[in-house]
């Protein structure tokens, strides 16, 4: 059942939001209102700028237009004000902000998928540094970035998990994370916040891995030929699905057992209540690939509801990682003094929300509609809500 949310109706995209956020300068330096100087940096990575000449760059070229709506008191920062304020800015205080406001764009439901998968910003660190990573929540059914973290220096997602999943509302949503993020702390966490967890299974936890792949492989032996599956056993639900394009054919069969009572360390898992299994055959011309692949799961003994999280979860590459690289350029951008590089993988992540939830022209592609923003004023605005 969707709750409403009236506020959101009223504030949408506006973002005066980003007024709420502290200016991390000194008052002496203050020539430039922070509002003037977020919002422009937004507009401009909506429209397809990359770095803080493009933000100076766009400022002056539309200095008309944002008239209208900042106040722009000592004229168009210049690309090194903009540069100071993204990298003095508090992440955590941006982040803060940017959840709230986008808790105004979400129609929130029970059993929403919200995936949580790592990112890294691959220039945005000198040679010999290592890159930066960021995780972010991606709600699904909504289209939108929930959240992110920035993953510690020389540490892997895990430490960031947890803290992600404290700053959001989770409650009755599904939390699909893939084998980095199985880990008992972190589905504790998920259980702790009133939402349910599909965790995918690799190596590191190679004895849970194993026990889990031969428990299935004796029920329902590999097929990587794909052919007439074995009746499920009682405790077992399964469902098979196809899709493709042309010369691509793409069958999956998931398979969900509620037998947990072999499993020693069923009680060190909070809420565990499934094991699940994806089946997948790809169909290339003649060639074939087969895989399996294994989770834990607290969800009921629904083997749909587990299809659509194992698929939402993969999903998450297209319309999350693919665009920020493909459409926004992110590996491109070279911001990497202070918390730059963090704070304006935020605002690319705003920019996506604002595209979802605001553009007058639901057909076009983000593409389109961040070239049209660069180059219609009106347009821009209405993605603005002004």
């Amino acid at each position: 059942m969707e709750t409403p949310n009236p506020a959101g109706e009223e504030r949408r995209a506006r973002m005066d939001f980003l007024g709420e956020i502290p200016d991390p300068r000194m008052a002496r330096t203050r020539d430039h209102k922070r509002i003037d100087v977020l919002v422009i940096g937004a507009c401009c990575l909506m429209s397809g700028g990359e770095g803080f000449n493009d933000m100076e760059s766009l400022g002056k070229a539309k200095r008309e237009g944002l008239e209208t709506f900042l106040e722009l008191p000592e004229g168009i920062p210049s690309h090194d004000t903009f540069n100071r304020v993204f990298r003095l800015l508090k992440p955590k205080v941006f982040m803060d902000v940017f959840v709230r406001w986008t808790q105004t764009l979400r129609s929130a439901s029970n059993g929403e998928i919200v995936a949580l998968d790592g990112k890294a910003l691959r220039r945005a660190c000198r040679k010999g540094e290592s890159m930066t990573d960021v995780v972010s929540a991606w709600a699904a059914d909504n289209g939108l970035t929930l959240g992110q973290v920035k993953v510690k220096d020389k540490s892997n997602e895990n430490p960031a998990i947890p803290e992600l999943l404290r700053m959001l509302e989770l409650g009755g949503c599904i939390v699909t994370i893939d084998a980095m993020g199985c880990q008992k702390k972190i589905a504790k966490e998920i259980k702790e916040s009133d939402a349910e967890y599909v965790l995918a299974l690799k190596g590191n936890q190679e004895t849970v891995h194993d026990e889990v792949r031969l428990f299935f492989n004796e029920l329902i032996p590999p097929d990587p030929a794909f052919g007439i599956p074995p009746p499920p056993p009682e405790a077992m639900r399964y469902l098979q699905t196809q899709d493709g394009d042309p010369g691509r054919i793409e069958t999956r069969r998931f398979w969900l057992s509620n037998d947990v009572s072999w499993f020693a360390e069923r009680d060190k898992w909070e809420g565990l209540h499934c094991f699940g299994m994806a089946e997948s055959l790809r169909e290339i011309g003649s060639e074939r690939s087969y895989e399996r692949r294994f989770f834990l799961a607290s969800i009921e003994h629904d083997v749909a509801c587990f299809a659509k999280a194992c698929r939402s979860h993969w999903g998450v590459e297209n319309p999350l990682h693919w665009t920020l690289d493909v459409t926004l350029r992110e590996d491109n951008s070279r911001a990497r003094s202070g918390h730059a590089a963090e704070n304006l993988a935020a605002v690319r992540r705003l920019a996506l929300n604002v595209f979802k939830k605001n553009a007058p022209d639901p057909s076009l592609s983000t593409r389109r509609r961040k070239l049209m923003a660069g180059w219609n004023n009106d347009y821009l605005g209405s993605l603005l809500g002004i």
